[in-house]
């Protein structure tokens, strides 16, 4: 791209941001009636120790999307709604600690679901080693047994990386296929982490963006209605 004047480009951001602001949070809810067991998967992403509560990548103000994750895992278990529980897990070599710091190792406390989930149980456990659960063999093995399934219920952390390329490859695959589908991503249980030069307003903000811009459905909540 052109190099923009910078003073420019602040001032128009601002109105971007503004408009981005409005568009994530008047996304309108969804209703657990709605949600049809034949068609319907929830997917949770990396909601584990090593990015909520100890390790390099840790942010503990993630810890709110806990509660509502869980309460909305025990309405998909009650309606016989299949859900996916992505983790890190990484050899100590990984090829991804070129970019991120040392994280989730396989077989630490870091690379366990957190534990409200893992008590509330009903998931489908699926490791991965990269920052995309979509290339997991887990799930790879899941799509090819379950070809039904079409809308995606996606929640998790972090927004801007995990989910984000979670949700795209998701949509993008279904799209190439000409397969009818529904993406939806949950802005109330999903979070990113805040640190020097990674804004986490900012960058939930952008990702949601990128991936309404996409054809993924934000959803502001659920009702449970049924």
């Amino acid at each position: 791209m052109k190099k923009p004047d910078k003073k420019s480009f602040l001032e128009s951001s601002v109105k971007a941001l503004s408009d981005i602001y409005d568009e994530i949070f008047s996304a309108e809810v969804i209703r657990s009636s709605e949600l049809d067991s034949v068609d319907t998967v929830m997917v949770m992403v990396d909601i584990i120790n090593g990015f909520i509560y100890e390790g390099a990548l840790c942010d503990r103000s993630i810890e709110g999307i806990i509660e509502p994750a869980a309460e909305l895992l025990e309405k998909c278990c009650e309606k016989g709604i299949d859900v996916i529980a992505f983790a890190d897990c990484h050899c100590e070599s990984s090829e991804e600690f070129s970019a991120f710091p040392e994280h989730c190792i396989e077989g630490s406390s870091e690379s366990e679901v957190v534990d409200r989930l893992a008590s509330a149980g009903g998931y489908r456990l699926i490791r991965k080693n990269s920052v995309n659960g979509f290339h997991a063999e887990g799930f790879q093995q899941y799509l090819s047994e379950h070809p039904e399934k079409t809308r995606f219920i996606v929640c998790g952390d972090c927004t801007d990386i995990c989910v984000l390329n979670f949700c795209l490859s998701v949509k993008t695959w279904l799209n190439e296929n000409n397969i009818k589908n529904e993406v939806i991503v949950m802005v109330d249980i999903s979070d990113t982490y805040g640190a020097p030069g990674h804004d986490k307003e900012l960058m939930n903000a952008a990702a949601f963006k990128i991936m309404k811009t996409c054809g993924i459905k934000l959803a502001g909540g659920i009702v449970y209605d049924g």
